[in-house]
């Protein structure tokens, strides 16, 4: 919290997951001032119960890895993120670079679908490509009726392999 006045109504939360591609584990924290973490712990009480100790010990180590881990990491998924967005513009699709994410959103009307459903099923039945319907993101869903979430966090071989069978969508 950066801003004035921010730091004691800031309440920070992580995970492993992403950053160490460990999403199964499900271990997460959360940082916040005194006033506010009473509030967190009890309603943490009623949701989860505590993650594994061996998942716990892993965490504390995956935090302590030098920063060279970040910055190749960093470095990795830029070359994923610009892979996915050649291999969706060489199939069609328009879709802006993300700004803090592994996720891509792809407009997928050059492809004659306006059913994000429809299109993602199509996808995955007739091409092998798994996606997630944009709509499921919007609390107006219509508004996401055009997209489809596409994951860059794959191997490059996997994404490359994507891009095969998407530019058959054509």
């Amino acid at each position: 919290a950066t801003l004035p006045g921010m730091r004691e109504r800031t309440v920070t939360i992580s995970a492993l997951s992403k950053t160490y591609s460990v999403t199964g584990w499900r271990v997460g924290w959360a940082v916040a001032p005194p006033s506010l973490m009473a509030g967190i712990r009890s309603t943490h009480d009623f949701l989860t119960v505590a993650a594994a100790a061996p998942l716990q010990i892993a965490g504390i180590a995956a935090l302590g890895l030098p920063s060279e881990y970040y910055q190749q990491i960093r470095k990795e998924y830029a070359e994923r993120r610009d892979l996915m967005l050649e291999v969706l513009a060489a199939a069609g699709f328009t879709a802006d670079p993300p700004e803090g994410a592994y996720y891509v959103m792809a407009d997928v009307t050059s492809l004659g679908f306006d059913d994000d459903v429809a299109a993602a099923r199509h996808l995955v039945e007739d091409r092998g490509v798994a996606t997630v319907p944009g709509s499921s993101f919007f609390s107006r869903p219509e508004l996401g009726r055009h997209l489809l979430r596409f994951a860059f966090c794959k191997k490059l071989e996997t994404l490359e392999a994507a891009g095969e069978r998407l530019r058959l969508t054509r």
